[in-house]
């Protein structure tokens, strides 16, 4: 039996909730999804609200994700020890609220969710990554597991799909809300995406006015950045994965734009 995962880019925004309430439960009728993983950390912009992760969840996410804006809204902070449907980096420092990987029930048994940030250009210094996955490894007892790398540079995402590389069932990477076109299965089984991409306003950049960032990088007086306007995406990465080895079938982009948009 195989167990369709759903990995949902980073939600940016009012744009990428509304969007997640109109269309997530329609991606996972479409493409027969099992399990849905969603990245919530842009929810109000740079970081995540109780109520924001309860219309995620409501919408129908399994887990949501979270990254380098994990803290930003402090009024998340007991939401993270209370719901358990919620991770964090499992790599920042252990006395930080919430948890960094879970252990959840699916049709083919039990679903292990690991939630990793990278170190490269993220201004701060979390624990060594690919050393912690390797001691949370030791840990988990399940057969399909699942990990998120939300980190800046492509270089430290393929390595860690490398290094996991038929040790875990896929990995994927969140955080530069720009979808890549490497899904694959990696040589010893593994599903891979270096980014999922986002799900938020189409005509922006990163999910803002394009002409606000613009003027950001002139060196201009600007603004609070604002949501762009316009139609929206959900941008997405299916993995299909055999519910007895643990290893992934497929992995192929399921990305969803509105009518008034470009499509590629």
């Amino acid at each position: 039996m195989d167990l369709k995962v759903l990995a949902v880019g980073d939600v940016v925004g009012t744009p990428g909730l509304e969007r997640v309430s109109r269309s997530l439960r329609y991606l996972k009728r479409t493409t027969g999804a099992d399990f849905v993983v969603v990245n919530g950390e842009n929810a109000s912009g740079v970081g995540i609200t109780p109520q924001q992760a309860e219309e995620i969840l409501d919408s129908g996410a399994d887990v949501i994700t979270l990254g380098n804006h994990s803290f930003n809204r402090r009024e998340i902070v007991a939401y993270l020890d209370d719901c358990p449907q919620i991770l964090r980096p499992a790599n920042y420092a252990p006395q930080t609220p919430g948890k960094g990987w879970a252990v959840f029930d699916s049709k083919c048994g039990p679903v292990a969710v690991i939630d990793l940030i990278g170190r490269c250009g993220m201004d701060f210094g979390p624990d060594n990554p690919f050393l912690m996955i390797d001691k949370i490894l030791k840990e988990v007892d399940a057969r399909i597991v699942l990990v998120e790398i939300h980190a800046e540079a492509t270089s430290e995402k393929l390595a860690m799909g490398y290094m996991l590389d038929g040790r875990v069932s896929a990995v994927w990477g969140t955080h530069t809300h720009v979808p890549t076109a490497d899904a694959m299965i990696l040589p010893k089984g593994t599903g891979y995406v270096t980014d999922l991409g986002m799900t938020g306003p189409v005509w922006s950049v990163l999910g803002v006015k394009a002409q606000q960032s613009i003027q950001k990088f002139r060196g201009d007086l600007t603004s609070r950045y604002q949501w762009a306007d316009g139609p929206t995406k959900m941008e997405a990465v299916l993995f299909t994965i055999d519910g007895g080895t643990g290893l992934c079938r497929s992995a192929e982009r399921v990305d969803l734009y509105d009518e008034a948009s470009a499509r590629r």
